[in-house]
């Protein structure tokens, strides 16, 4: 067997490469360590930022772990960094932002400094209890992959590496550096980050890591919702994340964290144009994110993912052999609401991502361009803020193979899109109002505030929506002759 002297001499030049370069862009990660060895304690580079560094893509976030308690390193952090907070030091870990200048470029680095620990869960318990450790061994040992348990002693610079992540990282598949069900049972979290990473970073699960989330799926129960949320937001946003959804629907970990997703897998769409309606969901969720703009939208991926889950509760076989899902996005959108709201999810997300939902559908009235200047005007009035990411969402969810009828979709959506222009340049579609306000329509009635008042100007709105634009004569004898309907 090589010794530990065998093996670090045996780390490729790239490797050294990756190294130094993580060294460059961080001068940050010295200064620190010399502060901790001056107070007699030991700091190293470790986890994700060894791991990105490997892979060439460390961004500003420096994750380090010591043998210092957190009130020592708060001592050593506070006189040196330009904040400090202390949200995780029950966890053990003190987070900071440092400023400097590297090369010719001003960097900010968000920095946290954990303690060597161990996490363990109790079976009725939401949180990990937080036990701390001595060596940086016995903290490598409890981390959730080996790809994440490596190492960057400093200011020494010794490369770190007790279970192979180094190797696991060239084959890009992920295990744990224990068993796979000894991790899980320490943090069942593990199992959503499991998905997450081989989302993130397009890698393979271990088989006995994938057994292990089959036969533990069950135990994601006791996460809270809100640690379930994250991991799930940052597999939605990643660049491969039909992968991970794939993961968690085949292990069983969505029936116990979105149900609704691998109900799916059971439906044949209307179309019969693909094996199920799960098949199709992914399809349009690849093709939402080809059209994003301005990096990835949570809003826009999450209402892709969730667009058709009212499909299942609607189904009906019809007399011709057909299936239909009348009114599945009504549906879709109320549970959408409900999974989203159980999820923790803000309210301002949940309504407008349940919007989306019940809206993708709308376009598809629109036929050839048949729909009045009226239809288009509430069209974009019930869309509102969401207009653009509803346009993105309906041409995703076109995914049929008729190149023919795609074409033609694509067509109508055009020419729908270009009407909209028209109309928002002619009438400002993005805020449209009656052309009577409240406080004219009360002065015009003689009324003082109340139900009536509500009435009118939505009688009113009607009117600006149906017609367009009204001259103020035209809007005044209106509001008169709906008043005097109203007396007689």
């Amino acid at each position: 067997m090589p010794n530990v002297n065998e093996q670090t001499s045996a780390l490729s030049q790239v490797q050294d490469q990756a190294v130094n370069e993580l060294l460059r862009v961080a001068p940050v990660a010295d200064d620190l360590a010399r502060r901790f060895q001056e107070a007699g304690f030991s700091l190293a580079l470790v986890g994700g930022s060894v791991r990105d560094a490997l892979l060439g893509r460390l961004g500003n976030d420096l994750d380090f772990t010591t043998d210092a308690r957190p009130q020592d390193v708060l001592k050593i952090v506070r006189p040196w960094a330009d904040a400090v907070w202390e949200v995780g030091i029950a966890f053990g870990t003190v987070g900071a932002q440092k400023d400097v200048r590297v090369g010719d470029v001003d960097r900010s680095f968000q920095i946290e400094v954990t303690t060597y620990r161990s996490e363990a869960y109790d079976r009725t318990s939401r949180k990990p209890e937080v036990a701390y450790g001595d060596s940086i061994e016995e903290d490598l040992v409890r981390r959730d992959f080996t790809v994440n348990a490596m190492a960057l002693a400093l200011p020494a610079k010794e490369f770190i590496d007790p279970h192979g992540g180094l190797d696991d990282l060239a084959a890009r598949v992920l295990r744990t550096p224990g068993t796979p069900e000894a991790s899980f049972s320490d943090d069942p979290l593990r199992m959503m980050r499991a998905a997450r990473f081989a989302a993130q970073l397009d890698f393979e699960v271990a088989p006995e890591v994938v057994t292990a989330l089959r036969e533990m799926a069950g135990r994601i129960d006791i996460v809270s919702a809100e640690r379930v949320r994250d991991e799930l937001n940052k597999l939605v946003l990643s660049a491969h994340p039909r992968k991970g959804l794939t993961l968690l629907v085949d292990t069983g970990l969505a029936d116990h964290v979105l149900p609704e997703l691998p109900a799916l897998r059971l439906e044949s769409d209307e179309h019969h144009r693909h094996k199920d309606v799960y098949e199709h969901t992914l399809i349009v969720l690849e093709q939402a994110m080809a059209l994003e703009d301005a990096g990835p939208d949570l809003a826009l991926r999450l209402a892709a993912l969730l667009h058709d889950i009212g499909k299942p509760r609607t189904r009906r076989f019809e007399g011709d052999g057909r299936v239909s899902f009348h009114h599945h996005e009504v549906v879709g959108a109320k549970m959408t609401k409900k999974r989203m709201t159980a999820l923790k999810y803000s309210n301002e997300l949940v309504k407008d991502v349940s919007r989306l939902v019940e809206l993708h559908l709308r376009f598809h009235g629109y036929g050839t361009g048949e729909w009045t200047d009226s239809a288009v005007r509430r069209y974009v009035r019930d869309a509102g803020p969401l207009l653009d990411r509803l346009h993105k969402l309906t041409r995703s969810d076109c995914t049929t193979r008729n190149r023919r009828r795609a074409a033609a979709l694509s067509r109508a959506y055009d020419g729908l899109e270009e009407r909209i222009a028209k109309l928002q340049e002619q009438e400002e579609l993005d805020s449209i109002r009656p052309d009577l306000d409240g406080n004219q329509i009360m002065e015009i009635l003689g009324v003082k505030p109340g139900p009536a008042v509500g009435q009118a100007y939505k009688h009113m709105l009607e009117l600006r929506l149906e017609n367009g634009p009204m001259e103020r004569d035209a809007a005044v004898a209106a509001l008169k002759e709906w008043w005097a309907e109203q007396q007689g």
